[in-house]
């Protein structure tokens, strides 16, 4: 395995990886964001936003229907 296809289970995922991932807008995330539905987030200095992948697995979980 290669160091660049190694990701440790707690690196930060980028909103472009996370609205990637779950097929939806930037603005649809920030609308999530902010009714307190969207993954917990980190915001660095400089504005931009990351996920630990552990939170958003978390988060992914807490959303599996029980049906």
């Amino acid at each position: 395995m290669t160091t660049a296809a190694y990701r440790p289970r707690d690196d930060k995922l980028t909103l472009a990886e996370i609205c990637k991932d779950l097929k939806i807008s930037r603005s649809t995330f920030y609308d999530w964001r902010a009714k307190g539905r969207a993954p917990r987030c980190i915001k660095l200095p400089n504005g931009d936003i990351r996920v630990r992948r552990s939170d958003y697995e978390i988060w992914l979980d807490g959303r599996e229907d029980a049906t």
